[in-house]
């Protein structure tokens, strides 16, 4: 019998006592004639803790919490582990090597192989093999395959037209991307725009050396004697000239329209239908004002 087996023995023993204690006591006190109060049955003693436990349990019990499958059992976890690795090294790795990283000995059979497999057909991943040695070897595939001075600069003198790199995606596989980036900036090889929060690099574009000419410094001295016009002047200026800036729409104002006024018109005589009285009637049209 286990532990909370005995407990339970125990607790049911208890309360069955306690209430043969408490029947009698109410038995002594009770007058002659009455009737003392029947103690409770073990059956139902034992039903009501069977009750009470499994209320417990079901309270007990979180449905909303997953069951504990083990850190990194899942085969895709390890794949995650694997290109972390891959990318954190950026060399290739033998499968073996790669094996004791994962920590793969001592697997169910097959396991293994699922493993290599994905990894062979994962989209971030070189997989290339020896010929002639039983080796296989893994290295991760970043978005771009620069990994040096010389590969950013000829990647960018190679492109058709004149977008941008981004740094994120540059990044991605060269862990010393920001450092270059900054030494090309100040040899003037790279146009870089920064972010202005942090002042750090965000697209990069190819730039030529050769084409930055010395100004003298006495022309300098005279361009920077040049008194620009205060922000509103311009505009004020145009204004009094009848032009309209360009920063302001021109509202064209539309004339009133003048409201003709309507003219009575006279009435004119219908059609005479009278014809035999023409001779007794007579025409006053001429008097009419």
């Amino acid at each position: 019998m286990s532990y909370l087996d005995n407990q339970i023995s125990a607790f049911k023993s208890n309360l069955t006592s306690s209430a043969n204690k408490l029947s009698v006591k109410r038995t002594v006190a009770a007058p002659a004639n009455s009737t003392p109060s029947p103690a409770p049955s073990q059956a139902s003693v034992t039903l009501k803790n069977d009750l009470k436990r499994k209320r417990a349990e079901v309270a007990n019990t979180v449905f909303s919490q997953p069951k504990d499958t083990g850190t990194g059992s899942h085969i895709i976890t390890q794949v995650t582990y694997a290109l972390e690795k891959l990318k954190e090294k950026d060399v290739p790795w033998t499968w073996q090597r790669l094996g004791e990283y994962l920590s793969l000995h001592g697997r169910e059979k097959g396991y293994g192989q699922a493993l290599k497999t994905i990894l062979m057909k994962h989209d971030k991943v070189n997989y290339e093999k020896i010929d002639g040695k039983e080796k296989d070897l893994f290295s991760f595939r970043p978005i771009h395959n620069i990994r040096s001075v010389d590969g950013l600069l000829g990647y960018l003198q190679s492109q058709p037209t004149a977008q941008a790199l981004s740094v994120k995606d540059l990044k991605d596989g060269w862990h010393g991307a920001l450092d270059a980036i900054d030494g090309l900036e100040k040899q003037g090889k790279l146009s870089v725009t920064r972010h202005k929060k942090d002042n750090s690099a965000r697209f990069v574009w190819p730039n030529d050396p050769s084409l930055f000419f010395p100004i003298d410094q006495e022309f300098q001295a005279m361009w920077q004697k040049i008194k620009l016009p205060e922000p509103g002047a311009l505009a004020d200026e145009l204004e009094r000239e009848g032009l309209t800036p360009a920063n302001k729409s021109r509202s064209v104002k539309s004339k009133p329209v003048k409201q003709e006024k309507k003219t009575k018109r006279a009435r004119k005589g219908g059609k005479t239908t009278n014809t035999h009285m023409a001779g007794v009637l007579r025409d006053y049209s001429h008097l009419k004002k």
